[in-house]
């Protein structure tokens, strides 16, 4: 007999309780999406007892499969799921609690409240999207250390996505980059079910999303959300297709088992209300409340005994691997530890011109041919942001390429890098200009979330972009990443700095650091504090040293130079200045007073320059010499003197 057909009962049972809990989790807790988790729920029960490849007693064995909600808001179905086959993080008081504080049933997934919770998805699309990185990332590594004798990366990534996810444009970036890197072991889920929040997609969203994904270069495939045997064939035909990566539409009905609201936008983003809880469960057969069929909690339990079975088969596997390939198995250590392996840094001279871009472009290069775990690449910017390293780009014709060519999709690039990160065993960055960050800041926002150290290298960093003009020209960009919490923002003064600013990037682990780079040439200049590369780290240093000053010029990035400059003019009318260079500004503030003062005198006035908005230099100075309007297009002198952004006009300001 069929396995499917021999377990058709514990998986309905499993459905059916999947239903029963999300229902009385979304009304206990008067919030949340009950329309997912009641019309995919056979997919669930099927897909966490038969098709994962997955360990609940360890949910980070490196070789389980991925399975990303990117439809986060339906967070019940994989609350449930996760309670049901035994990821002891989500117990049935984090079910009764949801959404509240303290639970870690949230009201989106969020990565690192519980095991098997693979990524912090509820942004429609990001999920996707992050999914996508994971299958990049799965690739990499299996190419790296797979053997013809043995096989130790072995796994998919499942998505399940809906109608909302397809409809934002950074599942469209991420769907058109795996399907032209040929991403066999991505296999997405779409609970096609025609229903949004304000109603039918007949509203808004009419196109075929089949011949869409076809010409993206997809595998596409159709089924009933609600048959266990062709969701399992469509599954093994997803996974013979091994050049493309495949969509499998599943056919569905939001809410299903709700009488009066299935198959209504009212069994979307609202619970279902008391009256039809009860209706649900008298139609279902569902007794009292929270109900767990028995018959599912035995069908996991032996599951249990199975997946680690195989997990255990896969450690041993693993372990005569190691010893075949003790080589391999180091690098495999060092790639899933969170070391950074210190490099020998490119050296400068004082006086020498250098783009902070271009520094960072050598700082990478050095890092990148020690630290063979860092992959990453532009949106289609490899030469204007100089992130190129020694590698051949990953390609589907070439898996050990660490090079990303991401194309022009700034969104989807950062939501690859956090998957890539979220997968283990790489470290991932990725570049566009400084400006385009508006166009990637909800992945960046993830990033920080979920502490994921990702790294980005954002160029052409101020008014200095020059002919570019102001649709080019940040002068609100910093500022507003700043404003992001757990973002470290990096702004080096000279090609000194870059190369401390890369390594400190690659030994935060505690979430995303932006390398913030200039396009125009900058003069390395002296540094009066002798410790200055330990200093720094404080996020802060004395650049230029004046005996009992009247006046301290604080200032980030390429406004460095400026602050010398304007200083030598100011001293030559009196004034003792004292410069100091904040590579970052967050970093600086969050150090004891003791600190802080060593570095800017207590009592002294401050003034502080950005080629950017005052936002956030109030705290920490007395005056900011500032820009508080967008630029022009023209050479970058030009521009700076036409906005009388000049080493004279904040020597005036002194």
């Amino acid at each position: 007999m069929d396995k499917i057909t021999m377990e058709k009962e514990n998986l309905e049972k499993t459905a059916l309780t999947v239903r029963a809990l999300s229902m009385d989790a979304i009304q206990k807790a008067n919030s949340g999406h009950p329309g997912l988790p009641l019309g995919a729920a056979e997919l669930g029960a099927v897909l966490y007892g038969e098709i994962l490849k997955h360990d609940p007693s360890d949910p980070k064995w490196v070789d389980r499969d991925r399975f990303v909600l990117s439809a986060g808001h339906g967070s019940m179905f994989l609350y449930s799921l996760l309670y049901l086959s035994g990821y002891k993080d989500v117990t049935m008081e984090d079910i009764k609690t949801f959404r509240q504080i303290g639970s870690r049933s949230a009201g989106h997934p969020e990565y690192g409240m519980a095991g098997g919770i693979e990524t912090t998805t509820g942004p429609l699309g990001q999920g996707f999207a992050t999914g996508v990185g994971m299958a990049i990332a799965e690739a990499m590594l299996a190419a790296r250390f797979n053997t013809p004798e043995d096989t130790v990366v072995d796994h998919y990534t499942y998505v399940l996505c809906g109608d909302g996810c397809l409809q934002e444009g950074v599942s469209s970036e991420a769907s058109s980059l795996a399907g032209h890197l040929g991403l066999g072991k991505l296999i997405v889920f779409y609970d096609s079910n025609k229903i949004t929040i304000d109603g039918s997609t007949e509203l808004s969203f009419t196109e075929d999303v089949a011949t869409r994904y076809r010409a993206y270069g997809w595998q596409v495939l159709n089924g009933s959300m609600y048959d266990f045997d062709e969701i399992v064939r469509l599954v093994v035909e997803a996974k013979a297709e091994t050049a493309k990566p495949s969509l499998i539409v599943l056919k569905s009905i939001i809410g299903k088992g709700a009488p009066h609201k299935q198959n209504t936008a009212d069994a979307h983003g609202a619970p279902l209300g008391a009256d039809e809880v009860t209706a649900a469960k008298a139609a279902l057969g569902i007794v009292g409340d929270f109900f767990v069929a028995p018959e599912s909690t035995a069908y996991f339990k032996v599951k249990q005994v199975e997946w680690k079975k195989n997990h255990e088969d896969w450690q041993k596997k693993f372990e005569s691997w190691s010893k075949k390939n003790p080589e391999k198995r180091s690098e495999w250590d060092l790639f899933y530890s969170d070391a950074y392996t210190p490099v020998d840094m490119p050296h400068y001279a004082v006086g020498d011109k250098v783009a902070t871009r271009a520094a960072g472009n050598k700082a990478l290069g050095a890092i990148a041919a020690v630290n063979l775990n860092l992959v990453g690449g532009s949106a289609d910017l490899k030469g204007p942001n100089a992130v190129g390293f020694t590698s051949r780009p990953f390609s589907k014709s070439d898996r050990m390429g660490r090079y990303l060519h991401f194309g022009v999709r700034e969104f989807a690039m950062a939501a690859v890098s956090n998957g890539i990160t979220l997968h283990g065993g790489l470290r991932a960055f990725c570049s566009t200009f400084m400006v385009f960050a508006d166009y990637l800041r909800p992945a960046l926002r993830l990033s920080a979330l979920m502490k994921q150290p990702v790294i980005y290298v954002l160029t052409h960093d101020s008014i200095y972009v020059g002919e570019d003009g102001p649709t080019h020209q940040p002068v609100e960009t910093i500022a507003s990443l700043r404003l992001i919490p757990g973002v470290t923002v990096l702004r080096p003064g000279d090609a000194e700095e870059t190369a401390m600013a890369w390594e400190m990037a690659m030994e935060n682990r505690n979430g995303p650091t932006v390398l913030a780079l200039s396009r125009q040439n900058i003069t390395v200049f002296p540094k009066d504090d002798p410790d200055w590369k330990n200093t720094i780290r404080t996020g802060a240093y004395i650049v230029k040293k004046a005996e009992n000053p009247d006046t301290v010029i604080i200032a980030a990035g390429s406004e460095v130079n400026l602050a010398l400059s304007a200083a030598a003019i100011a001293e030559k009318n009196g004034k003792k200045v004292h410069v100091v260079s904040i590579l970052c500004r967050e970093l600086f503030e969050r150090q004891p007073d003791s600190i802080k003062t060593a570095i800017i005198p207590f009592g002294v006035r401050i003034v502080a320059a950005e080629a950017g908005v005052k936002c956030g230099w109030e705290g920490l100075a007395d005056a900011v010499f500032s820009i508080e309007r967008f630029g022009e297009s023209g050479p970058a002198d030009k521009v700076a003197e036409h906005l009388g952004f000049t080493a004279e006009s904040l020597a005036k300001l002194v």
